[in-house]
């Protein structure tokens, strides 16, 4: 396990698939010693893709007039209401 293999995995990431590559990276890293240099870019890449996986992707700074956020998105916001 090198961190070239841990940034072919993420390469790809977006919000539909970030929890996926989250397990799928943490069961790479997972016997790998805590200074390892994949598993320190996998641990950063984990945090990433949780943070995509449940608030979504923005580009840009704004929504234009008539857009609405990714149905993902909106869907993952409502979830967390109380």
């Amino acid at each position: 396990m090198t961190v070239e293999d841990i940034r072919q995995l993420m390469g790809a990431s977006t919000p539909h698939f970030a929890l996926q590559l989250r397990n799928r990276i943490a069961n790479l890293i997972a016997d790998l010693p805590p200074d390892d240099p994949a598993r320190v870019e996998g641990e950063r890449e984990i945090a990433r893709l949780q943070q995509l996986g449940f608030v979504g992707e923005v580009r840009g700074d704004h929504l234009a007039d008539g857009e609405h956020p990714l149905p993902s998105v909106t869907l993952a916001a409502d979830r967390r209401k109380p």
